[in-house]
């Protein structure tokens, strides 16, 4: 009796487990690799109180001189609102949000849209940064969270409609005596918070981006600057194509190479 049960419970974990398998396994697997050139341009402008409250807003535009998946083309704007408190010399706090608008052909996708949710994403996030200031130069650690929403038509198995991130920025100022410049370089690593199951790496979440900045902060009045640089982005994604009997699962690894340089005009008062 007992060892007929165990027989029962074995095959029915057998069964078990081969549904679970062919749940994660994927009929089809392609890659794709993206490389890109950007110019980038905007403003920002940010009023200071002697509390330690700041109120920024800012404006980017980012056009594709170079895209081998799609040519040269618009390819995308952040509209951004955020208020920062800093209560202390070390610690900053933002929260913020933004509107992004893509361009009819984005980096990642080929595929023309006719519906302008499509081409819009919604965007808040929450940020702590920790600082500290040496003679000539600050180090910093940001850590921010962030979610972005989409409100067009998806289908909740291959993408989410709200998209969790973890961003993490390590970078370092330079103060250069006597002159109006600023050097300054950071990396950051951008991690999946809620990837969907199918869309998982292993079953687990996993980076998404790596990206690195080098730059140059030039003030040329008391309250004017322009900020100019070079970024250079890798991204790993991975899209999924599940057909509506469930029984096909396509998996397309998507990576993306991406050069970048840019100029920022900045107000402050």
């Amino acid at each position: 009796m007992r060892r007929s049960f165990l027989i029962s419970l074995y095959s029915v974990l057998c069964i078990l487990f081969s549904v679970q398998a062919h749940a994660w396994s994927y009929e089809s697997q392609s890659a794709t690799t993206t490389h890109s050139a950007q110019i980038r341009t905007g403003a920002d402008f940010t009023k200071k109180w002697n509390n330690g409250l700041f109120l920024n807003f800012s404006e980017e535009l980012r056009f594709d001189v170079y895209n081998s998946m799609v040519g040269p083309s618009f390819n995308r704007s952040y509209t951004t609102l955020s208020l920062a408190y800093k209560p202390i010399e070390y610690l900053k706090i933002d929260a913020g949000y933004t509107l992004k608008v893509l361009g009819p052909d984005t980096t990642w996708s080929t595929t023309k849209k006719a519906d302008v949710n499509e081409y819009l994403r919604h965007r808040v996030f929450l940020s702590l940064t920790g600082s500290y200031k040496f003679t000539y130069a600050k180090v910093y650690l940001r850590e921010r969270v962030l979610m972005e929403a989409r409100t067009d038509s998806v289908n909740l198995r291959e993408k989410n409609r709200y998209d969790l991130q973890l961003r993490s920025r390590l970078g370092a100022e330079f103060y250069v005596p006597g002159k109006p410049v600023k050097p300054y370089l950071w990396g950051e690593l951008v991690n999946t918070l809620n990837a969907p199951e199918y869309q998982q790496k292993n079953g687990q979440q996993f980076i998404t981006m790596v990206r690195t900045q080098a730059g140059v902060k030039w003030r040329i009045s008391q309250h004017s600057s322009f900020d100019f640089y070079y970024r250079f982005t890798y991204g790993y994604d991975r899209d999924i194509d599940i057909s509506k009997n469930k029984g096909y699962i396509r998996l397309t690894n998507e990576t993306l190479y991406q050069h970048a340089v840019g100029v920022t005009y900045s107000l402050d008062w």
